[in-house]
Order: C-alpha cells, then structure tokens, then sequence
C-alpha cells in the first residue's frame, strides 16, 4: 500500500504542517516502535508546501527527525528570514514598483515584486540537503518527491520530480512533468508567489522559462501523487476551505486592495483542492460499480484520501499577530491595507513570524492528534498489521 503526502501551498500558513508532520510522527512512532522511516514513500510539495515537503524527503529514513527539524526552523521563523524587511530593501522594491507604474511603460520595465527574497534562497540552500534526496531514492526509503510551479512564459503547469526508478512522465492539458534533479532555484519558483515574490528563471527542454508559484492554475493538486502510483493520499493544507471574513466582520466601504487580494489568494491556494478530492471519489465510486474483470484492464484504481486543514480560521488567529510583523513591512501593507483586521488574511500569508508560525505549529498538532485512530490504520506498516 503506497502511501503519499501532499502537501500544500499558503506562505507563512504552512507552519500549520509543520505541526501536523509533527504529531504524524508520534502516531507512527506509536503504532511501529521501531519503524523509524518514513511512511510515506511519495511526497508532493506546492508552494511552501514544496519546501516542507523536500526537507522531509531529505529525512525519509527517519521520519521523527524530519518533523523536529522543521519545527526547530519555523519556530524561530523571523520575516527578515525569507524576504528583505530592511528599509533599503523594502524601499528598493518599493521605488521599482512606483517606476514601473508610472515610466515603465517607457522603459519598458517590470516590478520583480512587492519583496526581495534573496533571504528565502539563501536559507534554503542553508537548512536543505538536496544529496541526501538522491541517497533516500538509492535506498529506496523514498519513492518519488515532486514540487510544482507555475511557467509565466508558456503557461503550462510544470511538476518537476526525483524518482527512485525511471517513471512515464505524464501531459495533459496544459500541465505537464519532467524528471529533473531538484535544486533550490526549483522550490524558489514553487513558492513565489505572484506580485509579492519575483519569479525564478529555471531551464526548461534546452531553454529558459520564468516560473511562478506552483499553486496558480494547479486544478489537479493529487495528480502527481496518484502517477506515482499512490494508493492512498494524506493531504496536509494551511487553510480552512471555507470562505474567509474580515475578524472585524462586515465592512460597507469600497474593498482595499488587500480585501481583494486575499480573496485572489484564497482561490489560489484553496479552490483546486476540493474539486480534485470530489473527482477522486467520483472516479473510486465507478470504480467499485466496474466488473471484476474489467477494472484492471480500465486503468482506474480506488484511492483513499483523507485531507486535514485548520480547525479555526488562519486569519482571525493572523490578526492578533499583525503587530510582530517588522515597521518596514506594516508600513508597506498599510499602503494596501494590509495592516488592518480586514486585511489579516492577505498579510497571513507573509506572517513569517515566530509568534504567529508557532500558534500554527500547536494548531496543526492538535489538529491530527484529534483524528489520530484513523490516522494510525493509515501509517500502520503491513508487518504491524493484525
């Protein structure tokens, strides 16, 4: 039973992952005590998702250690960590952004985004292994790990992945994969996301493409894991799929650009993931009504997924912390709107805060730990059973 993780994108949300890995780990170490590698043999990652979702790869002869790497990283998360917060590198995107509005069209010239996240590159090159992926895959104590991104230049959804053994690299309709040896330039791209982090040059069939965050346009976020002959799917999210309301409640005036833009990013990170589980079950429901000597010959199989998301809403618990975010970046959201209770939402996803990531780390824990039964028939190794 080839069992996949999934995890998805949402800025500083994914910290909310990070605590969910974490109690994943004690219920595994609790059902096989002396297991100490990881359960899951295919691991997809989206966005910020993609990050979480490569230092676990990296771990996946020990699962325990994974998760506590992760939680040591985001619970000392500070802003300045992933993105420039200094007053010369917040007012450099700042005047790029003024230029591009007002003279670019002369210049022809574009803002890169609304932050610079040299930071992000560095740490990821910092806290990431990238060899040991390759060890892990030798070892075959991982399968296959992907992570997605979005290419500005052809519009097609790249899935870009690492395979213990040579695996048909799927197409379809405007969505396609490449086996490739994953890098951080690769991750960088999975999690800019658009307007607020600049896109990633990567090279592509001979050529050189911009991508974006793997979330955009991504209408079929359990693809990857089932290509790679998943039999059952965890989905880990960082958001409720719920709409999101201002914490204040109703407001009467014309929308900030910050109230828009949270909704653009709901849909980003959030719609796609409900219409994929729903064609899931569609497709098992078929699948259970097939004749027995036709379902092998259909290429359809049942596949079980079970999708954890936060209990409580990310951006009422983002509004009380709005306050850590560094002057710099208040005073930019605030041109926006972003540094008010109505505009929490859209600044959650760049709440790279120790206060606010730690909040989600406890969140997520708690989260899995209330469904851990189910969760431990899942995780069970097949020499655990009966």
């Amino acid at each position: 039973m080839r069992l996949a993780l999934v995890l998805m994108g949402g800025g500083a949300r994914a910290a909310y992952q990070v605590g969910a890995l974490q109690a994943l780990a004690e219920i595994a170490r609790t059902v096989a005590p002396a297991r100490r590698a990881s359960p899951f043999s295919v691991i997809c990652g989206t966005s910020a998702g993609a990050i979480n979702a490569t230092s676990m790869a990296s771990h996946a002869d020990d699962f325990t250690r994974g998760a506590a790497r992760l939680v040591d990283v985001w619970s000392g998360m500070r802003a300045h960590h992933v993105y420039r917060t200094d007053w010369p590198g917040v007012m450099l995107a700042g005047a790029r952004w003024l230029a591009a509005m007002t003279v670019g069209w002369a210049a022809h010239q574009s803002p890169r985004g609304l932050f610079d996240s040299t930071p992000l590159a560095h740490l990821l090159r910092e806290a990431l292994s990238f060899h040991r992926i390759e060890q892990m895959l030798e070892q075959r104590m991982l399968h296959a790990l992907s992570v997605t991104a979005l290419s500005y230049s052809s519009g097609q959804h790249l899935t870009f992945y690492q395979a213990s053994e040579p695996i048909h690299a799927w197409r379809r309709a405007q969505r396609s994969a490449r086996m490739v040896a994953l890098t951080p330039e690769h991750l960088l791209a999975s999690a800019a996301i658009p307007y607020v982090f600049p896109a990633v040059r990567l090279e592509l069939d001979g050529h050189h493409e911009y991508f974006g965050d793997g979330s955009i346009r991504q209408i079929a976020p359990l693809s990857p894991a089932i290509h790679f002959g998943a039999q059952r799917i965890l989905v880990l999210g960082a958001a409720a799929p719920r709409p999101e309301v201002p914490p204040a409640g109703h407001e009467n005036g014309y929308p900030s650009l910050a109230q828009i833009g949270q909704q653009v990013l709901a849909s980003v990170f959030l719609d796609s993931l409900g219409a994929d589980i729903e064609r899931v079950e569609h497709v098992n429901r078929m699948v259970r009504h097939l004749p027995l000597a036709v379902a092998p010959e259909s290429g359809w199989r049942q596949i079980e997924v079970l999708a954890i998301a936060p209990s409580e809403r990310i951006e009422l618990i983002a509004a009380r912390y709005l306050k850590c975010l560094p002057r710099t970046v208040r005073g930019l959201l605030g041109a926006v709107g972003g540094n008010r209770a109505s505009g929490a939402s859209f600044a959650s996803y760049l709440l790279f805060e120790r206060e606010f990531t730690c909040e989600l780390i406890e969140l997520g824990r708690r989260d899995v730990l209330a469904q851990s039964e189910a969760i431990a028939r899942w995780v069970k190794p097949p020499e655990a059973m009966g």
